[in-house]
Parts: C-alpha cells; structure tokens; sequence
C-alpha cells in the first residue's frame, strides 16, 4: 500500500495534524484555546464555521436547558446503576448516553422533522393553522399519537424550560439573527393541539430546543447528538456523586418491592 493509499484511508475536513500542529476547521488550535467557547467550538467542528456571537449564545441556552432531569430519567438511572455495579465514570457515561434513543432523548430530533415540515408549508403559502393540523394528522397517521416535542407526562401545565427558551429566540429573531419561523409553526402546533384537546398541550423542552436548533440551521440528526452532548453533563454529575454516595449493585427499585410474576404457575390450585 502506498503512502497516500494509507493517508487517503480516512479523509477528513475536521482536523489536520503533524507532530507539533494541530488546526481545527483550518484553525490553529493555539489560536482558539482561551478565545472559544464550548458552544462556539461545538458549532466550529460540527458546521466548518464560526458561529456569530448571537448564534452561539441560543445554541448555549438550548445545551443548558438540557443537562439534567432527575434521577428518575432513564439515561440518568443507568448511569447511576452502572456505577453502583462498579464501573467507572466512563463506562456510566457510555451507559447514560446509550439509553437516548427513540423514545427517551429521540424527540428532538424527530421534533426538528416535524416543525421543518410546517415552517416549508407555510413558506410557500399554506395558512399556519393548516400547515400544523396536516402535519399533526401526518404524523399521528404514520407514527404515534403523541406529537415530538409537545406535552409532558410530569410538567404541567407547563415545561418551566420552554418558555425561556422561546423568549430567546423571540429576542433572536428580533435582532436578526434568526428567522423565527420554526418557533411561528411550533406555536401554530400548540394553538392546534389546544383546540382539538380542549386545553393547553405546551411546547416542552425537546420541542423548545428543537425550535432552536432548527432555527440554527442543525440537521436532524444533530439535534440528538447535541442533546446527548448536553445530557452527558447531568450523566456525568450523578454517576460522580453515586460515586460519592457509594451503594453496591443498586436496582432500579429497592430490593424490597417486588415485581409483578404474569408467567405460568402450575403448582397454584
């Protein structure tokens, strides 16, 4: 195999490095160690470019929204789990993380779907009212009746995360530097959804930062590895104070609740 045979193995836009040189995106990493933020740097390696101040400043609010909610949060109690088990922070943060899948930690993504969905028809002409309960009949056709980022089973009436968000991306808008348009359609969906459930079913915290994220200009995709990003800092939090804590091989329940048997039981008469 030649030499660029072996160079050109993996090929990357991200970083470039020789001993004594590393550049980031082109960038030095000298010139951008003290002067990046972490969101900044998040947006730099994800997009290729740097964000402007105000850009990074909603994509920090939605990362902060985020880290944490409670131990009860599936991705939360594993990781505690795993350190109760004897492992290590990084196998409980691996172990927090790989729990964000379609149901806990997907919504987001889904939600950056959605909402792009309504923000396109009401670009080419289609009244907000309408582009949100077509999207809405879509959705609960083809996937679930539960709308991505809407409703919360233990905030009511109100997610206390989403609102602010949303304030900030009013403010954003204001100055320019995003549109406002996916937060428009996410609001198109809560006036929606109010009307055909009789009451109010708010934006909660995967729909506010899927407007965000959105409004940025970030892939779908992205939206949950961001929220992963932004998770693992709450992972990281409780599996180091289980640390703290101690407990050996702890369950999701005490030992002393018992879980329900609905299998066979050919000695019971």
């Amino acid at each position: 195999m030649s030499g660029s045979d072996v160079s050109d193995w993996w090929s990357t836009a991200i970083i470039d490095m020789e001993p004594g040189r590393i550049h980031l995106r082109g960038h030095p990493i000298e010139e951008l160690i003290g002067k990046l933020t972490l969101p900044e740097t998040i947006w730099l390696m994800t997009r290729g470019e740097m964000p402007e101040d105000g850009q990074a400043r909603l994509l920090e609010a939605a990362l902060v929204a985020a880290v944490d909610h409670g131990p009860q949060a599936p991705s939360i109690a594993a990781a505690r789990m795993a350190v109760t088990c004897g492992l290590p922070l990084n196998n409980a943060l691996a172990t927090g993380v790989n729990m964000l899948g379609d149901v806990h930690g997907g919504a987001g993504e889904q939600a950056v779907k959605f909402l792009d969905g309504i923000a396109k028809a009401i670009s080419s002409g289609t009244e907000s009212a309408l582009a949100a309960s077509n999207e809405i009949d879509s959705w609960q056709h083809a996937r679930d009746a539960f709308v991505p980022g809407f409703g919360h089973r233990f905030h009511k009436p109100t997610d206390p995360r989403a609102p602010r968000l949303l304030s900030l991306v009013d403010k954003a808008a204001e100055n320019g530097v995003v549109t406002g348009q996916f937060a428009n359609a996410g609001r198109a969906v809560e006036d929606e959804l109010r009307r055909r459930k009789g009451g109010p079913v708010p934006m909660n915290i995967d729909g506010a930062t899927a407007v965000i994220f959105a409004e940025l200009g970030f892939a779908a995709p992205l939206a949950r590895g961001l929220f992963c990003l932004s998770r693992s800092v709450g992972i990281l939090a409780h599996a180091w104070e289980q640390m703290q804590q101690g407990g050996r091989n702890k369950g999701p329940t005490p030992p002393e609740y018992r879980w329900s048997y609905t299998g066979a039981n050919p000695n019971k008469r």
